[in-house]
Order: structure tokens, then sequence, then C-alpha cells
């Protein structure tokens, strides 16, 4: 694949905008049967903060189908194998991975930047697949009532490339999907999360830990020699935060976690905060002719449960199941399209039913309450119980319908 010139024109059997875990994953598994693939990716690296860096026993499950899983955790990654939520001062252990019927019984967290990486450098093994950087899809090629390619910006000048099968995996603020004219179904969210990083201590605690105290809910992963922290908001109030000033926000957070309070001056400018704008939608209609929407552009995830790459791995497993072997031969037809919708719908709307759920029942009522909280009894009692522990274990590190590389 040549660098391009102005107006320069290629054609591949797919070409796939977005170079994120769907779109890389996709790729991998493409040209790995043998399908010329072509993935644009906007951004010069994958080096961004704060992207989902959760990985679960049923991704690690496709990696070791795909032989690579050994070398995969050869990369700076932590482990948990059970989640505790600390509520009012309480602590529950709400989940445990080491039941799942999976070959690793555990989470990873890895920065998003070396899974991409690591996907990447595999895909590269595999002569018909290509990858370009710096290469931004702004538009669609349609002819005859079907896409059949994309219009792309790259620092040596404007690109179009021709498919049999354009896909979509750009992410929640999907282009192609806003040119294609999908219909969106929003469900709704009642909070925003706030990212930040703040230093790590041997002594403080372990594993994926949540935090609930009245009116404030935070998450915290540990990443080793830092927190990974996401201090969840009502929607659309950072701004009121702000007027607050850094303090008070410091003070929120001493609150809810007081171990931290002698390194919270760590954030010293709001510049220090990133905010995640958090969405939760997914498309009637996945596919026009020649086109197919998957993991973000298809259907944004809350971060609860952290399953949003999870969700997007297995679209990109079932659509290359699905249509791997027609278009080894040419162009797809909308009725193979639509199984990869088919196959993928149902356990996107039950996680997100489920995202739904804890966020009107459980994140809303916190986030709008001022008084102490404590765990109900029956969460308490549950929390005791070991089998309990194994269902939000299975339901998060699963999912309704686990994918499997053939």
């Amino acid at each position: 694949m040549d660098t391009p010139h102005s107006s320069e024109t290629l054609h591949v059997r797919c070409c796939i905008a977005g170079g994120g875990p769907a779109g890389m994953m996709l790729g991998l598994l493409l040209a790995r049967q043998g399908v010329e693939v072509l993935v644009l990716e906007k951004h010069a690296d994958f080096l961004r903060d704060f992207r989902g860096d959760t990985i679960h026993p049923s991704t690690l499950e496709v990696m070791h189908e795909l032989g690579l899983l050994d070398e995969f955790l050869t990369r700076p990654h932590q482990r948990t194998q059970t989640v505790s939520l600390v509520v009012g001062g309480e602590t529950l252990t709400l989940g445990d991975f080491s039941h799942l019927p999976t070959r690793c019984k555990f989470i990873v967290f890895m920065p998003q930047w070396e899974f991409l990486d690591f996907l990447a450098d595999r895909a590269r093994e595999y002569p018909h697949f290509h990858l370009r950087m710096l290469a931004e899809v702004t538009g669609l090629i349609e002819e005859q009532g079907r896409v059949a390619g994309v219009r792309v910006s790259t620092p040596q000048g404007h690109l179009e490339v021709r498919a049999d099968l354009v896909v979509a995996a750009d992410g929640r603020r999907s282009v192609v999907r806003e040119r294609a004219g999908l219909e969106i179904l929003d469900l709704g969210a009642p909070m925003d999360v706030l990212w930040m990083r703040v230093s790590r201590h041997p002594g403080d605690p372990g594993q994926l830990l949540g935090r609930i105290e009245a009116g404030q809910m935070l998450v915290m992963i540990d990443r080793g020699d830092y927190w990974q922290c996401a201090y969840l908001i009502p929607k659309g109030s950072l701004d009121r935060l702000k007027r607050e000033g850094l303090p008070a926000f410091r003070a929120k957070l001493t609150r809810v976690a007081p171990f931290l309070a002698d390194r919270l001056e760590e954030l010293k400018f709001w510049d220090d905060i990133k905010l995640l704008t958090v969405a939760v939608d997914r498309l009637k209609q996945w596919s026009r002719p020649g086109l197919l929407c998957i993991g973000d552009a298809a259907h944004a995830m809350s971060p609860a449960g952290g399953v949003g790459i999870n969700l997007a791995i297995q679209d990109a497993v079932a659509t290359a199941n699905i249509l791997g072997p027609a278009l080894q031969r040419g162009p797809v037809e909308p009725e193979q399209l639509a199984r990869v919708q088919k196959r993928r719908e149902w356990p996107t709307r039950m996680t997100q039913r489920l995202q739904v759920l804890l966020q009107n029942r459980l994140i809303a009522p916190v986030l709008n309450s001022t008084q102490p909280v404590s765990p109900p009894w029956l969460i308490r009692w549950l929390a005791q119980r070991p089998l309990f522990r194994r269902i939000p274990a299975r339901l998060v590190g699963i999912g309704f319908r686990p994918e499997h590389v053939r």
C-alpha cells in the first residue's frame, strides 16, 4: 500500500473506519481468513488516556483461541478476581471471577494503547492486513443504492477507498453512522464521568474498588503505581463543579476516599481531569447495503461494568464468523449483514437493560441524595454468599452471548 497522493483511489474487500478494539480485532480476524482489509485510524497513534482499559475473561478466551494469550499477557497489566464495593464505609464483595468456565478466571486492566498495539502487531503478520494512521473518514461513496467506499482525509491529501464492505467501528460519535443516516434509539444516562490519575501507595486497598457515600460515587482501578479514578457526577454538572473550585472538588474526593487525602494536590488544574459524556444508545438498524456498524458505532454503552470493549470484541468475532467467507468472494448481501445484527442485538439489548436498571435504581438516587448511605440488608446478605458472587461475575466477565473464533 503506497503513500497516498491527492485524489488517490484504493480498492480492498473490506474497509474498516476506526482503529479501536472492534476495528482492530475485525481487521486481524478478516486478514487471518485471507480477506484484503484496510483499517483507517484518524489519530497518529493509539496513545490516549482514559479509554476503556478493562479486558474481560471472554475477550481473553478469544485471545486464547487465536493462540495469542500467553504473549498478550506479557504486556503490562493488572489482574483482579473479585469486585468490591465500599458503601458507607462497609466493604462488600459483589463479584468473584474465580469460578468462571473460562481459561482466565480474572479481569485484566491494560492501557488500551497496549491492547491496540498488540492487535496491530499481530495483524501485520498477515499480508492481507493494512493499517493507515492519520486517515480520517469524512464521507461515504454511494453508488446505485449501496455504500461503495469512503472518502478519507490524510496529511498527503484526499483518498478514496473503494470496498465491497465498509464497516463503521469509529465509536459513539461515528462519522460513518451519521453520514449513513441511520436512526439512533437514545436510552439516556443520568450521569457523566470525570477521569483522573492519583498516585497509589503501597498501603492502599487492592482490587477493583467502588466507593459510595452520600451524593458521591467513585470507581478506582489499581494501575500499579497509580489509581485510575472515575468520579460520577449528575449529567451536565461539570460547570457547577468548576465554579465551586478545585479545592472543593478535592474535598469531595477526600470524603468518599479518605486515604487519598495526602495526594490530591496532584490534581493541580482542571485539565488534569477529563470528562466522559456518558451515552447509552443503539441503532435501530445496524446496516445498509455495503455498510455495517459494530461496537460503539452500533451501540454506545454505559461505563458500568466496563463492558463496552467486551461487546465490541464480541461484535468483531461474530462479524468475521458470519461475513468472512462471503467477503473472500466479493460483496455481501444485505441479508448477510442483517445476520450480524440478529446475532448481536439480543446480548446488546440485555446488557443495556441491566445498565439502565443500574443507572435508574442505584446511580441516580445516590448522586441526587444528601443522606448518609448504608448497604440495603438484602445486598449485604447476598454479598456474604459465595454462590451469589458468581452471578454478577458471569454477567460482567462473560456476558449474555460470548462469541468464539471459528
